[in-house]
């Protein structure tokens, strides 16, 4: 089944650029986002919610009551920007109709393929239209296929006076550098009576996600001495040799590459350094929350055993803590679980519960009291040019949502 509404406004929002920057300081990281912002404001205007707006930081805002006699309120977010990891600016969508469950050739002069064999869930979408990259970008899919859904959905609940409570449509900017967050406005949702949301950022159409990681950032800092090397002897000491000590230090099998599941893992993401200084960037994960402590406290651990080796703090190590599993949370409101799996029933989907090696806007926002799991947007192979959607899943998304909005 495919809805060309909701094909239309995916195949519309990709062609904004709305890449998120994480070197920036401003909020939205990137005033292109703002575009996607605005347009998106004038189309909730024109399907009827006339008090949608964008505040400052470029999120978005719109409120539709409820019609069905519901005192309840849920709120439907999804984020707007692209992850930096690959481009988003002129994106060329490449459509097929009818998969029938070959090799598709995404971009023969760079050899990108997608392969059933490498991306085995290619096989249960046999008959279905997907929407692929031409290999030179990001589709976009995360998560314009999460704010077409919701669009369309609002659109077609508002144009067949489907019954639903009251709702409250969110869009964020910078969910990919970890900031959808920072400056939500929880104030707009408490005063609406709104504590239980969903975020609409996931894969596949019948996947639940309400266990994410526990997360951190880890920047470690070696000082060294710069000597010349012809006289270095007994004095020189290169930074960059302790950081490769440091790294060979952390045990090799809790690297992603080696993870899965629920395993968790320290992943450098970034090193740069000189003779004088090295700089470390990690993540440290676990949706374990004792085992996430005892990954931070080997940094320090590391660091302490380094500098009393050295005779001299030449090692500094600073973490943040990120966000944590909203699983203690969510457990405690298992009727937002009850709602989604029967909204996902009542359209022929089987759904499964899987966990998020990663982390949502919704982890964050569950901590501050609005509980918020994440459901599918039909999008598969994110942040690269192996990115695709699933129009049929994303379809039956739209019809997942519409049922949704009515249980409450």
């Amino acid at each position: 089944m495919i809805n060309n509404n909701y094909k239309k406004h995916f195949l519309h929002y990709i062609s904004f650029d709305t890449q998120s920057n994480e070197e920036s300081n401003t909020c939205p990281s990137t005033e292109k986002q703002k575009h996607l912002a605005k347009e998106l404001v004038k189309e909730l205007i024109a399907m009827g919610i006339k008090n949608a707006f964008m505040d400052e930081d470029g999120y978005v805002y719109g409120y539709l009551e409820a019609n069905n006699d519901s005192k309840e309120c849920v709120g439907l977010i999804a984020h707007m920007d692209t992850s930096d990891e690959a481009s988003g600016k002129d994106v060329k969508p490449q459509i097929i109709n009818n998969y029938d469950g070959s090799i598709i050739n995404v971009n023969k002069d760079l050899g990108i393929i997608l392969d059933p064999k490498v991306f085995p869930v290619m096989l249960e979408q046999i008959g279905h239209e997907l929407i692929t990259t031409d290999g030179t970008t990001l589709l976009g899919a995360d998560d314009k296929s999460g704010v077409a859904i919701i669009m369309t959905a609002v659109e077609e609940i508002i144009n067949n006076n489907l019954p639903h409570a009251n709702i409250i449509i969110t869009f964020t900017p910078d969910e990919e550098i970890g900031r959808g967050a920072d400056r939500f406005n929880l104030d707009y949702y408490k005063e609406r009576n709104c504590y239980r949301a969903y975020t609409i950022d996931g894969g596949s159409a019948n996947i639940i996600e309400f266990e994410n990681f526990n997360a951190a950032s880890c920047i470690v800092t070696i000082t060294g001495k710069s000597i010349h090397p012809g006289s270095a002897k007994d004095k020189l000491i290169n930074s960059q040799i302790l950081a490769m000590e440091f790294f060979n230090k952390l045990p090799s099998d809790m690297r992603p590459e080696k993870t899965s599941d629920y395993e968790g893992f320290n992943h450098l993401t970034q090193i740069k350094g000189t003779t004088s200084e090295t700089i470390m960037h990690f993540i440290i994960r676990n949706h374990d929350k004792k085992i996430f402590n005892e990954q931070k406290t080997l940094f320090i651990t590391i660091k302490d055993e380094m500098n009393q080796k050295l005779g001299e703090d030449l090692v500094n190590v600073v973490i943040k803590d990120s966000y944590y599993n909203m699983k203690e949370i969510v457990e405690k409101h298992p009727e937002v679980l009850k709602f989604a799996e029967d909204s996902l029933k009542e359209v022929g989907l089987v759904p499964k519960y899987e966990p998020i090696r990663g982390g949502t806007d919704g982890a964050r926002l569950s901590f501050e009291g609005i509980v918020t799991p994440n459901l599918g947007t039909g999008g598969q192979n994110y942040h690269g040019p192996f990115e695709y959607v699933d129009v049929d899943e994303a379809s039956l998304m739209v019809e997942v949502v519409k049922r949704l909005v009515n249980k409450f």
